[in-house]
């Protein structure tokens, strides 16, 4: 019987000596390994075989988000043997931040990272989510204290790469690789939220009165424009009647002179071998008609009477119509 419970103790110790030296890591997890003290080796993911008792895992603090029962949020670290290699977000309270320009506001921030030196996070530093954290705080006030409201509301871009540059350079010797960094939330202060809407207001309505006056200021050079061009067919229309009239007197004249030119051939073809002289029936058709042009001008009851000044000429003119005349019959 002796012999037996010897040999069952045996046996159980070799089997719980088995079963605490084999150890499964599963996928995007390491396991820190410590021999008597002193760091042994790093398991990677698959079956591993350490020397129980001898060989330890070191643990490592990693940061959990509890929730009470009134809705509560806590933050809480807890130890953990096993390093997680996958990326983790943490999502940061709101803190309160000063402004370039004086304006206490909040942010919360969002910071994604990677621990790709599993040794270097557990041997590097004592809380590494804690100390990310605080670094991300006092960076992110750094940062923020350099820019003005607007420029932090306006330039989330520029403060998120400058957040992750400056946090990727100082997490590198813990083993961390910053991946990300995100504001989440920008709350300035009340009095200064309603000032930057009576800006934003006053912003619209100043585009508003722009874009009224651009289109004024379009539709009265559009009006001037189809004025102009009014005026201009109209005065062509009139250059064109005036040239048209022109032409037309000039074509009605050069048909009366040359009217007149053949009546004045005719006539001397028709007083041609007489002693006759057409100039003479010619002055006298002009005499008469210019007198009865003024007895005309002058009215039927007027007592005036128009004669011309040389009445022998105007006599004599009649008289060569007479002779002109018998010369014609003849």
């Amino acid at each position: 019987m002796p012999a037996t419970i010897i040999a069952t103790i045996f046996f159980l110790f070799v089997a719980v000596i088995v079963i605490k030296g084999v150890r499964i890591v599963r996928q995007s997890e390491a396991v820190v390994i410590e021999r008597l003290g002193k760091y042994r080796t790093t398991l990677n993911a698959g079956i591993n075989i350490i020397i129980p008792i001898i060989d330890r895992p070191r643990d490592i603090a990693w940061r959990v988000v509890a929730q009470r029962p009134d809705g509560f949020k806590i933050t809480q670290y807890k130890m953990k043997d096993r390093v997680d290699l996958r990326e983790t977000v943490f999502d940061f309270p709101k803190q309160g931040v000063i402004t370039k320009d004086n304006v206490v506001t909040e942010i919360n921030a969002l910071i994604y990272f990677q621990i790709i030196d599993p040794i270097k996070a557990v041997y590097e530093i004592n809380n590494l989510p804690n100390a990310i954290e605080k670094l991300t705080q006092t960076t992110l006030r750094n940062v923020i204290g350099e820019l003005e409201l607007d420029e932090c509301l306006t330039s989330r871009d520029t403060v998120n790469m400058k957040l992750r540059a400056i946090l990727d350079e100082a997490t590198n010797k813990w083993g961390v690789k910053v991946n990300r960094v995100e504001l989440q939330d920008i709350n300035p202060p009340v009095d200064i939220k309603e000032a930057m809407e009576k800006q934003m207001r006053a912003e619209r309505t100043r585009r508003a009165q722009i874009i009224e006056a651009e289109g004024t200021k379009r539709a009265a050079i559009l009006e001037a424009e189809g004025q102009k061009g009014a005026d201009i067919n109209e005065a062509e229309g009139q250059k064109q009647a005036l040239i048209l009239r022109a032409e037309g007197e000039a074509n009605a004249r050069l048909t009366v002179a040359a009217a007149e030119a053949q009546a004045i051939q005719r006539i001397a073809e028709a007083v041609q071998g007489t002693k006759a002289d057409p100039t003479q029936y010619l002055i006298a058709i002009k005499y008469i008609e210019t007198l009865e042009e003024i007895l005309r001008d002058g009215g039927a009851g007027s007592k005036t009477v128009f004669m011309p000044f040389e009445a022998s000429g105007l006599m004599s003119s009649v008289g060569g119509m007479k002779e002109l005349l018998s010369a014609t019959k003849d």
